[in-house]
């Protein structure tokens, strides 16, 4: 096994999930990516590869893997998207255009929430932040 799917291995397994073939082969044509992907669009790639999961393997490997926090998704011209990001906390900025897909340290966004919540004397238990928008390729 090569070091990335080895990797994608060990993800698996901390997110308990079983080390399959298909749940690999999706990691890793999502792996390196900068931007976004469909579940139609990732089927339309890996159909090309002998022994690649059907779309409906895809769409289930996709859906398990962002419930376990493996993957983010992005809502993109009224698509489900998705994109494999480092491990830390972090946000996004998406470009509508080409689904582009920037992680921004959270930094920032947290003193922004932390100050929000303070004012409102709200106890934050969890957020996202995702700002849309054209990268400058497409601007």
């Amino acid at each position: 096994m090569a070091g990335a799917s080895r990797a994608f291995a060990e993800a698996l397994r901390r997110a308990h999930l079983r080390v399959t073939r298909q749940r690999l082969a999706v990691l890793e044509a999502l792996s390196g990516r900068g931007e976004a992907v469909t579940a139609q669009d990732l089927h339309h790639e890996l159909r090309r590869v002998p022994g690649s999961p059907g779309l409906a393997t895809i769409y289930r490997t996709l859906s398990q893997l962002a419930v376990a926090g493996q993957i983010d998704t992005f809502r993109i011209d009224g698509e489900q998207a998705f994109r494999l990001c480092g491990p830390d906390h972090h946000h996004h900025l998406v470009c509508e255009s080409c689904g582009a897909v920037q992680e921004v340290e959270s930094d920032e966004v947290e003193a922004w929430v932390a100050r929000i919540a303070r004012r409102r004397k709200f106890k934050v238990t969890g957020h996202r932040a995702d700002i849309f928008g054209l990268c400058a390729s497409c601007g």
